[in-house]
């Protein structure tokens, strides 16, 4: 059973591999808080333009509005306008997330983040480790591997870039397990 703080804020996050339902269970944990008739505000970086380019999408086509982002930074914006603070694909923002994500939760706000935890090449990725570290509540989802059907905790590159952010879907990422995963 959570206990969900009443006097402060908190981060909330969704880590996982692509292909896990991250940005499904942001969706939905976003959507609860508008139907709570809380303000949400919900942003996503630039680089994350598989869908759309005003809303988060996940896999399956679920979608909510969202702001698109340069920096992170561009969130204070927002801070008297919002009580839920939804990002996705962390992952591609820089370090100074995790000083917006502690302030505002420091300020009172609910912080859900969705990220990747590692990238294709099993290393961790952006500042989603230290928001593991500053996050009161860390949700860990898998997804199942592409190869055999186990549970799927890495993000296999099957396209030959090497850049470590290359945006893609099932034409370049599987999701497999730590057996059928290849370096």
């Amino acid at each position: 059973m959570a206990i969900f703080p009443k006097n402060s804020g908190w981060i909330e996050l969704i880590c996982g591999p692509m292909f896990s339902g991250k940005t499904e269970e942001l969706i939905r944990r976003l959507v609860r808080a508008q139907f709570a008739k809380q303000e949400v505000a919900i942003f996503k970086p630039k680089t994350d333009n598989r869908y759309s380019e005003d809303y988060i999408v996940s896999h399956n086509k679920r979608k909510i509005k969202s702001i698109i982002l340069e920096s992170a930074n561009q969130i204070y914006e927002y801070k008297s306008k919002a009580d839920v603070f939804g990002i996705d694909e962390a992952q591609f923002f820089d370090h100074s997330l995790i000083e917006v994500c502690n302030n505002l939760a420091k300020n009172g706000k609910r912080v859900v983040v969705a990220g990747l935890d590692k990238d294709f090449a099993a290393k961790s990725f952006g500042p989603i480790p230290q928001l593991i570290i500053d996050a009161e509540y860390v949700t860990k989802v898998n997804a199942i591997c592409m190869v055999c059907g186990d549970p799927a905790s890495f993000t296999q590159r099957i396209s030959t870039e090497k850049s470590q952010v290359v945006v893609g879907e099932t034409d370049k990422y599987e999701a497999r397990c730590r057996n059928c995963f290849e370096i």
